[in-house]
């Protein structure tokens, strides 16, 4: 059973956060404590400290990084499976190597999040965990099994604005993630080979998504130009998850 925010009913799911870099971490735990019917137990940044908490603090669920200072998260994940440990993974992680895919889904992880992300994606993932984690009883058939599990995979993805396409969002998303001085609309033009009005529509997308903010400029004369800059973890809803 759902509430009307469409999280399900009962205690709230702990959550502990391991991710080495402390922004990201923070951020993290910001945007767990902002979807309904979970919270954030803690932020850590290495696999001794989250052994530790796991020993002191109950966690139901663990959104992993996978490159953590003194060693990989699904070898950590090997170990509290060969222990016995019943805490659910999320892998929350840049690598695409679909090797280690493969085995996180061997590993029993429930779902591998690809940074950067969106807000709104880590938030559909942990609703779709919580709707499989509230399944309970007896499967009556093979409908039933095979719509427990089906809470768990991921949604289509969302629909790009009317002329927009996605190899071109991707393309002018990595030239802003590559500056670290962020990139004016007719900066974006001239790297990806297409028109200024262009690359500002797409600009504006990622603001508009969470994925980048945009500051005035001011020269000597005429009206203030644009900058684009991409948020590797920000606190705002849609922001997104880069390091």
């Amino acid at each position: 059973m759902s509430d009307a925010h469409g999280a399900p009913a009962g205690p709230a799911v702990r959550v502990l956060v391991v991710e080495d870099d402390p922004v990201a971490a923070d951020a993290h735990a910001l945007y767990v404590g902002r979807v309904p019917g979970f919270t954030a137990v803690g932020a850590v940044h290495s696999l001794a400290e989250a052994t530790r908490v796991l020993e002191r603090t109950p966690v139901d669920l663990l959104l992993l990084d996978l490159t953590l200072p003194d060693g990989h998260g699904l070898r950590f994940a090997r170990r509290l499976r060969a222990s016995g440990h019943p805490v659910d993974v999320i892998v929350v992680t840049s690598a695409r190597d679909l090797a280690v895919v493969r085995e996180s889904v061997s590993l029993g992880v429930v779902q591998y999040v690809l940074k950067p992300f969106a807000f709104p994606t880590l938030r559909e993932r942990l609703l779709r965990y919580a709707e499989f984690r509230a399944t309970a009883g007896e499967a009556a058939g093979q409908d039933d099994v095979d719509r427990a599990l089906a809470a768990l995979r991921a949604p289509s993805p969302a629909e790009l604005p009317k002329g927009l396409s996605a190899p071109t969002l991707e393309r002018v998303g990595a030239l802003l993630r590559a500056a670290t001085a962020g990139l004016t609309a007719a900066g974006a033009a001239e790297a990806a080979g297409i028109s200024r009005i262009t690359a500002r529509r797409y600009l504006e997308h990622l603001v508009d998504t969470g994925r980048a903010d945009r500051t005035p400029r001011y020269g000597q004369v005429g009206r203030p130009e644009l900058h684009y800059r991409w948020l590797a973890a920000a606190a705002g809803t849609g922001s997104v998850s880069k390091v």
